[in-house]
């Protein structure tokens, strides 16, 4: 079914969204120019890709458990891999730009809400290799599948979680000392977007990097984004549309840029 919430909404982005030449923030112009434009061909694309095409023949027949947006609370229903290879995950374009963005950043520590089959998760562990990767699904069934490409691409760093990010997301946070990189990709309820914002901001710092998923999905998903743009916390946020990223850098004036990706 067409979401023409959507279709209004990338109307208004394409009408305002710039170019790098459009930038005078010199920080915004440096991650578009050598981040977000970069068409460096990385070896770590191949492999992940590889992955990709795997899950893309997988046949299998899988029950799922759906916690997000879009259902009832433990709709059950069934997918094949290949399906839901195709139709859910990441395109590589906007799957790379994200790998791009964890490797300018360098995190130490990355967590990344929404597992789903594990090919953007590879990304992020393929971006910084001694990263310590953190990933939460809601679904054991896909999580179950995601483990699987974790262990064929040989990312041992990648530590898989399966729950309600409500109840697993809390206690891990307690673990954590500081967040270099924050991924929200599930859920894409409002209030739930702004609860893990909430309650990861005490471990992110200057130098983190969150990036939102489907920021335009929704009405409430786009209160979610005003929202979190007007926080006091937040300096500088770009939205890409599918994307949106946002940084806390300290003493830097508030900006907000729309990118065209």
């Amino acid at each position: 079914m067409l979401n023409m919430h959507l279709v209004k909404s990338w109307l208004r982005y394409a009408a305002t969204a710039k170019g790098r030449h459009g930038l005078h923030s010199p920080f915004m112009y440096r991650l578009a120019d050598k981040v977000i434009y970069d068409k460096t061909p990385y070896p770590e694309y191949g492999l992940v890709e590889d992955q990709r095409r795997k899950l893309l023949r997988d046949q299998r027949l899988l029950t799922l458990t759906d916690l997000g947006a879009g259902s009832q609370y433990g709709n059950r229903k069934q997918r094949r891999v290949s399906a839901l290879a195709s139709n859910a995950l990441k395109s590589p374009r906007l799957a790379q730009l994200i790998y791009r963005l964890v490797r300018d950043t360098r995190p130490g520590t990355i967590l990344e809400l929404g597992t789903c089959l594990g090919i953007t998760t590879l990304y992020l562990a393929k971006a910084q290799a001694d990263a310590r990767v953190i990933t939460i699904e809601g679904c054991p069934q896909t999580a179950a599948v995601a483990r699987e490409v974790f262990r064929s691409a040989k990312a041992g760093q990648i530590e898989s979680l399966t729950g309600n990010f409500d109840e697993v997301l809390p206690d891990l946070l307690k673990t954590l000392p500081s967040l270099e990189v924050l991924f929200v990709d599930g859920n894409h309820r409002r209030d739930a977007t702004l609860n893990y914002f909430e309650w990861c901001l005490p471990i992110l710092h200057e130098d983190s990097l969150i990036i939102f998923d489907d920021i335009h999905w929704s009405k409430g998903m786009e209160e979610a984004w005003e929202r979190i743009k007007a926080h006091p916390a937040v300096s500088v946020t770009a939205d890409l549309f599918h994307i949106g990223l946002v940084f806390l850098r300290g003493g830097q004036a508030k900006e907000h840029f729309t990118l065209r990706f």
